[in-house]
C-alpha cells in the first residue's frame, strides 16, 4: 500500500535562506522514510493565500503565523530544523499530525 502525499507549507521572513534549509531536511527525513512529500515555500506574510491554494497538511514556519492565517492548519515551529536541537522531536510531532506512525 502507498503511503499518501505529504503536503507541507514552509514559511519564513524572506522564503528564501531558512525555508530552503528548513523543505531540504523535510525531504531528507520523508525521503528516509519512504513517505511521498510535496512542499511549498512561502513568505510568512503569503501564509493565508497560499494555504487556501495548496491545502497543506502542515505548516511550519521560523517566523511567527498567525492562527487566522493558517486557517485551521497545524502549524509547527521550524527553527529546530536551523538549530538541530529539538529537530527529531520536531519530526515526529509533524509525523503525528499527518498520521503516519513511525
Amino acid at each position: 500500500m502507498a503511503a499518501k502525499a505529504i503536503k507541507i507549507l514552509v514559511a519564513c521572513g524572506t522564503a528564501i535562506a531558512t525555508a530552503t534549509v528548513v523543505a531540504t531536511k523535510l525531504k531528507e527525513v520523508f525521503t528516509k522514510l519512504g513517505i511521498p512529500l510535496t512542499v511549498v515555500q512561502c513568505k510568512a506574510s503569503e501564509v493565508s493565500g497560499k494555504v487556501m491554494v495548496f491545502q497543506p497538511h502542515v505548516i511550519v514556519a521560523t517566523t511567527p503565523v498567525s492562527e487566522g492565517a493558517a486557517r485551521g492548519v497545524p502549524v509547527v515551529n521550524g527553527v529546530p530544523f536551523l538549530t538541530g536541537i529539538g529537530e527529531q522531536e520536531t519530526i515526529d510531532k509533524i509525523l503525528e499530525i499527518v498520521g503516519i506512525k513511525k
